[in-house]
């Protein structure tokens, strides 16, 4: 297996060969599963009464995806809803080909409805404080603005070994649309920063990243597959990353006031 830093070396040759980015499928933690890639994480949920897919990726990583789904011993056709975390292609664009597939219903955030047209066309709208349920799981959504005006966190528990474990996410944590020529709305810096301090009110067990690179995703699930332990489960990794974003956040002001 690759170390964490080869794969960073290869991620400007995965738009042109996205097999590079190519990752063993893993499950996290309880009904949670990994099915994604280097470049466009994707994480999947077994709810018992069918499956729930998170951000499907791109269009050209979309084959790797539904590889992953199946070597999990899951069908691509129990996808029952597809949730986008906010409009960006790299988390949206290979949602029709997941629905063509499934016949799943597409769920993403009011704000950013508009936005994700370009790639698919959602079913259901949600607000702040949205709860999803569907068998042995229930996620509550929470509108968390700022790397676009849509972005929503989520929420949800899992039962692991008689312990129930809190799983939450960050729904768009890039600084990268902070800069004044990339904002998605007026005001994204302070609503970025309103948003951090509501997620630092959650209490957040497993923090599943956005992207492999949020919480080393590729590097845990190289560990945990070599017979380590699950250094998914950690109280601590949470509110490290969200004052990771903060700083980072801070730079980008200071560098462009």
């Amino acid at each position: 297996m690759l170390t964490t830093e080869e794969m960073n070396e290869l991620r400007p040759q995965m738009k042109d060969k996205p097999h590079l980015g190519k990752m063993n499928p893993f499950r996290i933690i309880g009904n949670t599963y990994f099915c994604g890639t280097y470049q466009a994480s994707c994480h999947l949920i077994d709810t018992g009464d069918g499956l729930i897919l998170i951000d499907p990726g791109y269009d050209r990583t979309a084959y790797l995806v539904v590889n992953s789904i199946y070597k999990l011993g899951f069908s691509v056709e129990d996808i029952k809803y597809i949730f986008i975390t906010h409009w960006h292609g790299d988390h949206s664009e290979a949602t029709d080909a997941l629905v063509a597939l499934s016949g799943a219903k597409v769920i993403i955030g009011r704000e950013d409805a508009e936005r994700v047209t370009k790639y698919c066309t959602p079913d259901i709208l949600i607000d702040d404080g949205y709860v999803l349920t569907l068998g042995n799981t229930s996620i509550r959504f929470i509108h968390t603005p700022g790397h676009t005006k849509g972005t929503m966190s989520f929420f949800y528990d899992v039962e692991e070994d008689g312990r129930t474990y809190r799983v939450g996410s960050f729904g768009g944590a890039g600084v990268n649309t902070m800069k004044r020529s990339t904002f998605d709305f007026d005001g994204a810096r302070e609503a970025y920063l309103a948003s951090l301090e509501r997620l630092r009110a959650e209490r957040v067990d497993v923090f599943i990243g956005n992207h492999v690179w949020n919480n080393d995703t590729y590097g845990k699930s190289v560990r945990m597959l070599a017979g380590g332990e699950n250094e998914f489960i950690d109280g601590k990794a949470w509110h490290s990353f969200l004052d990771g974003c903060e700083e980072r956040l801070m730079k980008v002001i200071e560098s462009d006031p």
